[in-house]
Formats: C-alpha cells, sequence, structure tokens
C-alpha cells in the first residue's frame, strides 16, 4: 500500500527509482520544473506548457501544505479543480506526460486510496482524478518503477455513478457564447435612448426645396416635378475563380499505420471503429493517448463492416489517408481513412458490393513512415486538404491495382495531371525504403 509517509513512495524517490539516468541519487532536492525534459526527452514543451507544468507544481505544493493543515476547504477546492480539468485531458497538458503528473501522482493517490467507493466513483465522485492516478501507475507513457503491492487498488468495474462526457469543442462554444451574450446585454444596456431626435442635416436640406428654385419655377409657370430616375445597368456577374490544381498526388499524406484495435461501431452496423497509430507525435491535432500502450492514436471509422472480418483488423498495418478533414460518422470523430481496394463498377452499380481488400503495406514498416507513388513524390503533404479543392476526389480515379497486385498511380486517369512532363505514366505506391504496397488478390481494380 503506498502511503505519504513512507520514504520509498516519495516524489523524489520515486523518481529515481523510474528514471536513475535523469535523476541523481545523491539530490536530496530536486528542481522538478526542469527535470521534465530530463525524463522524458522525446517530448517537447511549448512555453506555455512550460506555464502549465510550474502552475500545477505550485498547485501540489498548495495541497501538501493544505493536507498538512488539514486544511479541508482548500483541499476540496484543490481537488475539484484537478478533477475537472482532468475531465477532457488525459494527462494535465492534455496528452504528453510531464513531472506535474507523477507529482500529482505522489501527493494525491494516498488520498485516493482513503477514499470510498462513493468518494472515488459516486455522482458526486472524483472519477477524472481516480482514472489519472490509475494511469500515471500503469502506463508505459510513465514507466513508474512502482511495485504492485505499492500501486493504489483501484476497480475499474466498481462504478457507481457515470458522468455524462465532456466534449472540450463543445465546453469551449457554450462559454463562447456565453460570454458573447453577456457582452450584448452589457452593450445593449448602455445605449441611450433617444426620443423625438431631429432629422440629419443631409436629410433635411433634401427636405427643404430652396426658395431661389421654386420662385424661378413658379416666374416660368412650370410645376417643380421630380426627376426620373435613372434605370441602373446590371453588373455583369464576376467569373468564379478557378481552384488551382495541385500538380502532383504527392499533395496527400499517406503513411503506414497499425491498428492497435477494431471494434463494431455501437451506432451504425456498415462500420469499424479502429484504434490506429499513424506515427503522430504526442499532441498532435486529431489524435488521442492511448492508455493501454501509452502510444499517440487516431480514431478511424471505416465503412468495412460486412466486407472484412472483424479479426482481420485487429493488430495489422494498413495504409492511412492522414490529412483529410476529420468527420464525424454517427457520433464518433473520425481522423483518417483506411485505404482499400475494391473492383470497378460500371455506373450505376453497386459500388458497395465487395469484394474489399484493405493495401498492404510491407510487415515490418514502422508506423507514420510516409508512402508515396515513385515519380510523384515531390513536395510535403498539406497539413489538412480543404475539402472544397476536391483534392483528394481529383487524384483518387487514379489509385488502382495492376496484374501484379501493386498499388498503382495512373496519371492518365487524372485530367489534371495527365502528360505531365517529367512524369511517368503509372507511379507504383512505396514506402521511404522503397518497398511496394501490394493487395491480396484483386487485379485492376480501384482504390480509396
Amino acid at each position: 500500500m503506498a502511503t505519504a509517509a513512507a520514504p520509498e513512495s516519495s516524489l523524489l524517490s520515486l523518481l529515481y527509482r523510474s528514471y536513475p539516468t535523469a535523476i541523481s541519487p545523491d539530490a536530496t532536492e530536486l528542481d522538478y520544473f526542469h527535470a521534465s525534459p530530463k525524463i522524458f526527452p522525446q517530448v517537447t514543451f511549448s512555453e506555455a506548457e512550460e506555464a502549465d507544468i510550474k502552475q500545477w507544481l505550485n498547485t501540489v505544493t498548495g495541497l501538501t501544505t493544505a493536507t498538512a493543515s488539514n486544511d479541508k476547504p482548500v483541499i476540496e477546492n484543490i481537488l475539484a479543480q484537478l478533477n475537472t480539468h482532468l475531465a477532457t485531458r488525459t494527462t494535465l497538458l492534455g496528452a504528453k506526460p510531464s513531472v506535474a503528473d507523477i507529482a500529482v501522482y505522489a501527493f494525491v493517490a494516498p488520498i485516493v486510496e482513503k477514499w470510498t467507493s462513493e468518494e472515488r466513483t459516486g455522482e458526486k465522485g472524483y472519477h477524472h482524478i481516480v482514472r489519472h492516478v490509475d494511469f500515471v501507475q500503469n502506463s508505459r507513457l510513465f514507466a513508474l518503477q512502482i511495485p504492485s503491492e505499492e500501486k493504489i487498488a483501484i476497480d475499474v468495474n466498481d462504478v457507481k455513478f457515470v458522468p455524462k462526457p465532456v466534449d472540450p469543442k463543445e465546453e469551449k462554444e457554450r462559454k463562447k457564447k456565453e460570454k458573447a451574450a453577456q457582452q450584448g446585454a452589457g452593450a445593449e444596456a448602455q445605449k441611450p435612448l433617444v426620443v423625438g431626435q431631429g432629422k440629419p442635416e443631409k436629410a433635411a436640406k433634401a427636405d427643404a426645396a430652396p426658395a431661389d428654385s421654386a420662385a424661378a419655377a413658379a416666374a416660368a409657370g412650370h410645376k417643380t416635378g421630380k426627376k426620373e430616375k435613372k434605370e441602373k445597368k446590371e453588373k455583369a456577374p464576376k467569373p468564379a475563380p478557378v481552384a488551382a490544381v495541385p500538380s502532383s498526388p504527392s499533395i496527400i499524406d499517406l503513411r503506414v499505420g497499425h491498428i492497435l484495435r477494431a471494434i463494431n461501431h455501437p451506432n451504425a452496423d456498415s462500420l469499424f471503429v479502429s484504434t490506429i497509430d499513424c506515427g503522430d507525435a504526442p499532441g498532435s491535432d486529431n489524435t488521442s493517448l492511448d492508455e493501454e500502450t501509452g502510444k499517440t492514436v487516431r480514431t478511424v471509422c471505416s465503412g468495412l463492416n460486412g466486407l472484412i472480418p472483424l479479426e482481420e483488423m485487429q493488430g495489422r498495418k494498413i495504409v492511412a489517408v492522414c490529412n483529410l478533414k476529420p468527420v464525424t460518422m454517427r457520433g464518433i470523430k473520425s481522423a483518417a481513412m483506411v485505404l482499400a481496394a475494391s473492383p470497378r463498377v460500371a455506373e450505376g452499380e453497386d459500388s458497395h458490393a465487395g469484394p474489399v481488400e484493405l493495401v498492404i503495406p510491407p510487415a515490418d514498416a514502422p508506423a507514420g513512415e510516409r508512402i508515396s507513388f515513385q515519380g510523384w513524390a515531390e513536395g510535403e503533404p498539406e497539413k489538412q486538404l480543404n475539402p472544397k479543392k476536391k483534392i483528394w476526389e481529383t487524384f483518387q480515379p487514379g489509385f488502382g491495382t495492376n496484374d501484379d497486385l501493386e498499388v498503382i498511380f495512373d496519371s492518365n486517369a487524372v485530367p489534371a495531371v495527365k502528360g505531365q512532363e517529367g512524369k511517368p505514366a503509372i507511379g507504383k505506391l512505396v514506402t521511404a525504403s522503397g518497398v511496394i504496397c501490394t493487395v491480396k488478390t484483386l487485379k485492376g481494380a480501384t482504390v480509396r
């Protein structure tokens, strides 16, 4: 059991046991803030994240002081803030690990250990703190060296109340609307009510006919009349700007992906939901931290249910399109697309009838390795394709397979780049190491 008084469970001792190359055994005091880069050398921290680490380390200090003096209101306030913060984050920084997470664990774990089930996961319990403690002590991301008997016993099935998930974007949008409404109400209240305001000077002049003009008109025996309005000529509509057509399919971000696991979509019979490692850096857009493996992953929905057995979607390498705009498919946000081959069909035929085969990269290719078509690999992919430019729709008709079951790009099928000087008509899909991607049996198929 972990206790606050046990020396082996102190933060400094825990850090030394877990990271002996980063923490000196002779250290009696440690600059915890500057320890993060040493403990997690593969992670880079922005200035804002460094400020957050400092703030949370100060919060831990405040919690320690409050605990020592048994200041319950302060303790409850800090724990409530921490629980709310973790409601939409895996770690204190979102997805990146830091020494602040370990500090929070070291000082909060003994508190969690004493909580009842109701305090842990009841309606007013600290669900997210409990989840964070369990994650930090067991995740490979932190790799803490904690003996099993010292870990906090947490039964993941003992949940008294299931809180409604908090959507970070919805929460941000809600706060934004509230702020705008408050500002609007304040501005409306400050507007002065003007009663009987006179006409603007320009309007007054327009209403008053010049005396000299009226007299001259009367002398001439004519009535003053309004001038006829000139008909406005309709302006010719401006031609719509022509969208620039990219010169190469290399603008599409194709990578080796590793499906860690796949499940049936809970709300759609035709979809799988896969957890895929695409080699993204921690904290990248449209990614999350996989608590089981500690890897940065993407959630991907694919319409392959019923076309490919679920067991074939487990633990395998695939080719992923990683810069399409994320879409929400029946309640789950999908952040990539899995490339698959299917027979070409005539217009009007069912294109989803199958068979379907996944594109196969080399088994030893690492997740995240870039894939491109030979002769068309110049430049870097865009961060995210603009849906309005129809880039994927422009190049996809050229994606297919040949008689050798190799995945190819046929530029003759893409008018935008057909016959481009210095480019091959056919380019094979290869990894950075030059190995060709293939399919099992489908020749002359389309790939999408």
